[in-house]
């Protein structure tokens, strides 16, 4: 027992998910688009700059898919807060993501769109009255899914696309976690205890919780073998965590597999931050592959590779002339 005081989580006053204000709503997200159009979007665009760049990574991304390697996407929860959740879905059932990584914000965005359609709310006006992250559903929501990780013995994200799943809740067709659960595909949750608003609050297990997502590391080190043999990662908005968590899980994946080394990465926020730059674009194809880092509002640039990545995946490989 620490000899040092500690506060007592048992004492703080909880609200109502239901009845606190949220910032983004479902009817704010945005949609998958259609074709019409794209590919003379992209044909015209100039080979100059992050154009060029631009198309080169759809391409790589095309090509991996293609030859059935995998294109994994990290991302923050800004994506989910921005309305991208249909999109990044869209492009799931399509075959082209094959599998998802967040940190744990982005799992409680996930859940309170889940069930109650909205997410995000006024982090100052909370902070000021101590009321910030102690909307008591969201916290019932996410020990859900860490009392099935732990009877189920699996990692936080396939536990949550279960929970989703199996649960009475009106927007599951918005959910990362349960789109990944449905399709079959592998979403994993990456956690910093006393990060996230559930840690505020006196029911969260931290040590279930971290065993859990520690499951999702070892599937995240998995996912990686295939994905340095010619596939694609992508990390969008994570800035610290999934940086640091995918160049710890891409160095287990190439201690216990040798070889060629052939992986396509991509950084894609609104700012340049160095751990991404490094640890996701620079490091990683360092001895064998391409880095590629785009900077733009992830509302503006997800939609843009998403259409471009629908387009380029109906066309015959031999035209692309991406270097291998």
């Amino acid at each position: 027992m620490s000899k040092f005081k500690q506060a007592d989580l048992n004492k703080v006053k909880t609200v109502s998910l239901r009845r606190r204000k949220s910032k983004a709503a479902i009817t704010s997200f945005g949609r998958p688009t259609s074709l019409i159009g794209a590919d003379s979007f992209f044909e015209n665009l100039p080979e100059n700059l992050k154009a060029a760049d631009l198309k080169a990574f759809i391409k790589h991304v095309v090509r991996a898919r293609k030859k059935n390697r995998p294109f994994h996407v990290l991302m923050g929860a800004h994506v989910i807060k921005v309305g991208l959740s249909p999109i990044i879905i869209d492009l799931m059932e399509k075959s082209i993501i094959t599998g998802i990584s967040m940190n744990s914000a982005g799992l409680i965005h996930d859940l309170e769109v889940s069930f109650i359609g909205r997410t995000s709310e006024d982090v100052q006006a909370g902070l000021a009255d101590g009321s910030f992250g102690m909307a008591n559903d969201t916290g019932e929501y996410f020990n859900g899914v860490v009392d099935l990780a732990e009877s189920r013995k699996i990692g936080l994200g396939e536990a949550a696309g279960r929970y989703i799943n199996s649960s009475n809740v009106l927007y599951k067709d918005y959910s990362l976690f349960a789109a990944a659960n449905r399709l079959g595909l592998p979403a994993t949750v990456h956690l910093v205890v006393g990060a996230d608003i559930v840690h505020q609050q006196p029911g969260f297990k931290a040590g279930p919780a971290a065993e859990a997502s520690y499951c999702d590391f070892k599937i995240l080190a998995s996912i990686l073998g295939p994905a340095d043999k010619g596939g694609v990662v992508a990390n969008i908005g994570s800035a610290v965590v999934l940086p640091e968590v995918f160049l710890k899980a891409l160095t287990v994946s190439r201690n216990l597999h040798k070889g060629r080394r052939n992986i396509t990465t991509a950084n894609f926020d609104m700012i340049s931050h160095y751990r991404p730059m490094m640890n996701v674009v620079s490091r990683p194809t360092a001895n064998g592959g391409h880095g590629y880092n785009f900077i733009g509002h992830h509302e503006i640039m997800i939609p843009l590779l998403a259409w471009g990545l629908k387009s380029y995946m109906g066309k015959n490989i031999k035209d692309y002339g991406v270097k291998k």
